[in-house]
Order: C-alpha cells, then sequence, then structure tokens
C-alpha cells in the first residue's frame, strides 16, 4: 500500500495561484499513477490531472491551460500548480494513487480545501 498526505490549499483571490502537494510514503512510489481529484460542495467528484511514472500527463477539460501537474519521483511527491484560478475552482482537493495496470484508483488522501475569492 501507499499512504498519500495533500497539502498547499488555502485562500486565493481569483486569477491568483496556488501550488498543491501530494506527499506519498512507501517504497514504491513510482510504480503509481498519481491523479488529483476535487469535490465541491454539492457537486459530484471531479477528475483534475494525472501522471505516469515517465512524466506523460492527462487534464480535464475545466483546468486544461491553467493547471500543471508534475512528480519527483525521488522525493516521493506530486505537485498540482494551479494558475488563473476562477471561483468555481473551490473545491476539496485530493489525491490519489493507482498502479499502471489498475482500472481504479484505490489509494486515497485526505484532502485539502482550496477557496478562490470574488
Amino acid at each position: 500500500q501507499v499512504q498519500l498526505v495533500e497539502s498547499g490549499g488555502g485562500l486565493v483571490q481569483a486569477g491568483g495561484s496556488l501550488r498543491l502537494s501530494c506527499a506519498a510514503s512507501g517504497r514504491t512510489f513510482s510504480d503509481y499513477v498519481i491523479g488529483w481529484f476535487r469535490q465541491a460542495t454539492g457537486k459530484e467528484r471531479e477528475f483534475v490531472a494525472s501522471i505516469t511514472r515517465s512524466g506523460i500527463t492527462t487534464y480535464g477539460d475545466s483546468v486544461k491551460g491553467r493547471f500543471t501537474m508534475s512528480r519527483d519521483n525521488a522525493r516521493n511527491t506530486a505537485y498540482l500548480q494551479m494558475n488563473s484560478l476562477k471561483a468555481e475552482d473551490t473545491a476539496v482537493y485530493s489525491c490519489a494513487a493507482r498502479r499502471l495496470t489498475a482500472t481504479v484508483y484505490g489509494f486515497w488522501g485526505q484532502g485539502t480545501q482550496v477557496t478562490v475569492s470574488s
């Protein structure tokens, strides 16, 4: 198993930027695809971004061009750089992990709150 802990959330003005981190514990971090998801109050969980071991990224349509995901396998950490934030980006952001051959994300962090004002 892998344990995930998110950090970096907070309150930011619309148009601003924020960087989230996802720190993993375990010995096989590089074996996992890491994804970011978000869930706003009263709405379903939404896919934000994912990144493979080799750095291939995928983004949800609502964040493409504004968010950038990266990872540092040596530090067992993945990142989500969020730019040009909008009020509709307000949500709890969670990171998740799955093996490359898995069909679902089986490991989840507890989430970090991102609030975009104005």
